[in-house]
């Protein structure tokens, strides 16, 4: 299992952002298999998490044509700032076993 953290300090966040998000979320599961996504913001900082089977997902998702669209618009507008990181989860503890697996 693979995870994409993004850790971001927020620019100018509207409506447009709040859509964009819902519609890239939708995408990642839908269309390229993303098992699990959440966000959390603290004042200006922003971290996602999302999870995947493999690489290649990641790297598609990546390349879809909406999302490059909503990355220049991060870019431009909702991100002073970002960065990205893929890694591979090498193993996972838990301890309330009732948590779901998948989510979204």
């Amino acid at each position: 299992m693979f995870a994409v953290i993004i850790r971001a300090t927020v620019g100018e966040l509207d409506d447009g952002y709040t859509q964009a998000i819902t519609r890239m979320k939708q995408l990642a599961f839908e269309e390229y298999g993303c098992l699990e996504f959440f966000a959390l913001m603290d004042g200006e900082k922003r971290i996602a998490i999302s999870y995947w089977e493999t690489e290649e997902q990641i790297r598609l998702w990546k390349t879809n044509a909406e999302h490059a669209l909503a990355q220049q618009q991060g870019q431009a507008k909702w991100y002073a700032s970002y960065i990205i990181q893929v890694v591979e989860v090498k193993r996972q503890y838990a301890f309330n076993t009732e948590l779901p697996v998948q989510s979204r």
